[in-house]
């Protein structure tokens, strides 16, 4: 199964850390992220939960809620966790889904033959309030994720739900967003009475109003 952007997250129910978890029940209202692990006790992954983790603050203030998986059963994981808050010194703190059937794996397409049969790609999923799928990333075993970017890239998908405005190259939250080249100039002029910046008729930058 291909996912694609903007289809619903498939639903499931898995064994987690936590408990029993059915997702889009388990979601509810919230922005969430579920992200994959090869295996337990894999090096860089170790580094991945702590910092997730550690940025538990960031992802209340926005609403989101994290969800781990790794086809490991859930006995695994406690051990794992005692790993993590030794070496990373954080606790975890959100569940990690014990996949050890591969139901969640094979519906997110994690699983990918021609790289290894027998683990997970490590993917990332952001879903929003309706339950669809907004930002797939897929990273390689060796490369580390970058929690921040996809934060920033969070805050940039809440922001253009809210304003109707795309951002830019390396935007970062309070910076100048894009008016959608799909807005006239007179429907832009009633949303944002402030004014723009026209660069060219394709280009209108905006700076928004601090939340």
């Amino acid at each position: 199964m291909s996912l694609q952007l903007g289809q619903i997250a498939p639903d499931f129910e898995q064994d987690s850390t936590a408990g029993r978890i059915h997702f889009h029940q388990w979601l509810g209202d919230s922005w969430g992220i579920l992200f994959s692990h090869p295996k337990d006790y894999t090096p860089v992954c170790t580094t991945e939960l702590g910092e997730v983790a550690r940025l538990k603050p960031e992802w209340d203030k926005r609403h989101v809620k994290p969800l781990g998986l790794s086809v490991d059963p859930k006995e695994s994981h406690h051990g794992w966790e005692r790993d993590i808050e030794e070496t990373q010194g954080h606790k975890l703190n959100f569940p990690m889904l014990a996949d050890a059937d591969r139901k969640v794996s094979s519906l997110y397409d994690m699983v990918h033959p021609e790289a290894d049969p027998l683990l997970t790609v490590r993917s990332v999923f952001v879903i929003d309030p309706n339950k669809k799928i907004r930002l797939i990333l897929v990273y390689p075993p060796s490369t580390g994720r970058n929690f921040h970017e996809i934060l920033r890239a969070i805050d940039s998908l809440q922001l253009t739900d809210k304003h109707k405005v795309a951002t830019p190259v390396n935007w970062e939250k309070g910076q100048p967003a894009i008016i959608v080249p799909s807005m006239s100039n007179e429907d832009a002029k009633a949303r944002f009475p402030q004014g723009w910046k026209e660069l060219k008729p394709y280009l209108r930058i905006v700076e928004l109003p601090k939340d």
